[in-house]
């Protein structure tokens, strides 16, 4: 996907499909109620970290096969991407992306990978083997500490390049519709 000056930005541009919306809302959710209000440890916890892993695997799939904007090839966080636009950034560019800018696709890709880590090490802790581990039991905190940290950082960062690119990026995720103001 090449970035072209917003100058240039249609006015709106229809980029997430209802499979990204309904994932991307439903992974806050498991989080939100695993974090804040479900027992850790308990039927309920574990059952919503899995809905939650295989949320972010249906993702993974989507990412080959569903729609344009979906697809990683349309947003892969490569280092020349990920370079030009941090770049722009320090220069004051205003740069246009239709779907996801190169350091949001890096966020996405990071918080999918701690969602599936959370989810392997909640499984181990329910294994024979490794059951009571307290290695385990910390490394699946710190895990779900490094989320929460990321998934802030995530949504101050959709609201500030929101404004930097005078995009509706909140709006888009729930409409699929980027709008330019």
């Amino acid at each position: 996907m090449n970035p072209s000056p917003s100058d240039q930005a249609p006015s709106a541009t229809r980029v997430w499909d209802p499979f990204v919306r309904i994932f991307h809302w439903s992974l806050v959710t498991c989080v939100v109620l695993n974090q804040f209000v479900l027992e850790d440890g308990k039927t309920a916890h574990e059952w919503v970290g899995y809905i939650a892993s295989a949320l972010v695997l249906a993702r993974v799939v989507w990412g080959f096969v569903g729609s344009r904007h979906a697809r990683f090839s349309d947003f892969f966080p490569t280092p020349g991407r990920l370079l030009r636009h941090v770049q722009a950034l320090r220069q004051g560019q205003q740069l246009h992306y239709e779907g996801h800018n190169p350091l949001g696709a890096l966020m996405m890709l990071a918080l999918m990978a701690l969602v599936l880590a959370l989810g392997a090490t909640g499984w181990l802790q329910t294994t024979d083997a490794l059951f009571g581990e307290e290695w385990l039991m910390e490394l699946h905190e710190s895990l779900a500490q490094a989320l929460l940290w990321a998934a802030g950082l995530h949504a101050v960062a959709a609201i500030a390049m929101g404004r930097l690119e005078r995009v509706r990026l909140v709006r888009a995720m729930v409409t699929g519709v980027k709008q330019r103001y």
